[in-house]
């Protein structure tokens, strides 16, 4: 399962109902803080998700209203709460960025935080036995700008009937036959992985792109998703100005989660000249499961289910300290 809260959905510059561009997906014990506008750290302390492992930042690309609120989350982190490290991961110039504004916030004094500078490129990121998270390069206005991918990996189910019909005991016999490697019971018999596991059941995959100026080469990135996030900053109406910035229209983004057979689509970095129902309008007769989030949104994928879709400061209200339980 993958959670997908929206600390901020505003292009280019807040409005009176959205922030800036942050958002934050969590998984298991995991939580990636995916860029950071200016105000992302107040738009956290609202949601109710805290600070808590808040340590992994990956950045879409360079621009100001997409890092800016990196370098008051450090000095926060380094002064008032219990965050040793923080690691950036993004392409070569954000990162130059990154550290002229650390550089502008803290001087030569000691921050009191270890900040990490990652440069990534196309290719998994992070990889554990349950999932890896996958960068790919995103076309935007010549920045050096990329888009992630989340994948659960495949798995087999262990049926617990069947192992108890062939008497296999619970330990670690049956997680080395859950690795996929044959066991020999005290009476002899050998039993193997395919005599107890079920038919490969496909993992949820959530896509988040954020500035894009095309479509067409993504295709492939996002085919299948079950969830795709991608920018709708402008509509039909100023295609031109959308091109000459490298934005897309929320019709483009339609399409591009058509022709890759997504399940899901999610519309955010929306210009504050537009509101929901302009950008539904647009997209909705190209590809009907289309949503455009709203600050502090949370999107649940979990395979195979209903996209479910809640406003984490309910959550904060009734006293959970997380999202993810």
């Amino acid at each position: 399962m993958f959670e997908l809260v929206f600390l901020g959905t505003s292009a280019s510059a807040p409005s009176t109902q959205r922030g800036l561009p942050a958002a934050l997906l969590l998984h298991r014990e995991y939580r990636f803080l995916i860029d950071c506008g200016e105000g992302t750290q107040r738009q956290i302390l609202r949601s109710g998700l805290g600070f808590k492992r808040l340590d992994r930042i990956l950045l879409t690309h360079g621009h100001l209203d997409h890092i800016w609120g990196l370098g008051g989350l450090a000095s926060t982190f380094g002064r008032w709460e219990a965050i040793e490290a923080m690691d950036i991961y993004g392409g070569a110039w954000a990162l130059q960025r990154v550290r002229e504004l650390m550089r502008v916030v803290f001087g030569v004094a000691e921050t009191r935080v270890r900040i990490g500078y990652h440069p990534i490129a196309p290719g998994i990121l992070f990889e554990d036995d349950i999932f890896r998270v996958r960068a790919f390069a995103v076309e935007h206005r010549g920045a050096e700008t990329f888009g992630f991918s989340f994948e659960e990996k495949e798995r087999r189910p262990f049926l617990a009937e069947k192992a108890e019909a062939l008497g296999v005991p619970a330990g670690p016999i049956r997680r080395d036959l859950v690795a996929g490697r044959p066991v020999t019971l005290p009476d002899g018999r050998v039993i193997h992985p395919d005599d107890v596991l079920g038919p490969t059941i496909p993992g949820a995959r959530l896509v988040f792109i954020g500035d894009a100026g095309r479509v067409d080469t993504l295709v492939d990135e996002v085919a299948g998703a079950d969830l795709l996030a991608i920018e709708a900053t402008y509509t039909a109406e100023e295609a031109a100005v959308a091109a000459a910035f490298g934005h897309l229209t929320a019709g483009q983004a339609a399409w591009l989660a058509r022709a890759a057979d997504v399940k899901n689509l999610v519309l955010h970095h929306v210009s504050r000249r537009y509101n929901s129902r302009q950008i539904l309008d647009e997209a909705t007769p190209i590809f009907p499961a289309t949503y455009v989030a709203r600050d502090f949104d949370l999107f649940r994928v979990v395979k195979q289910k209903p996209l479910e879709r809640e406003d984490v400061r309910q959550r904060a209200e009734e006293g959970s300290e997380h999202v993810n339980t």
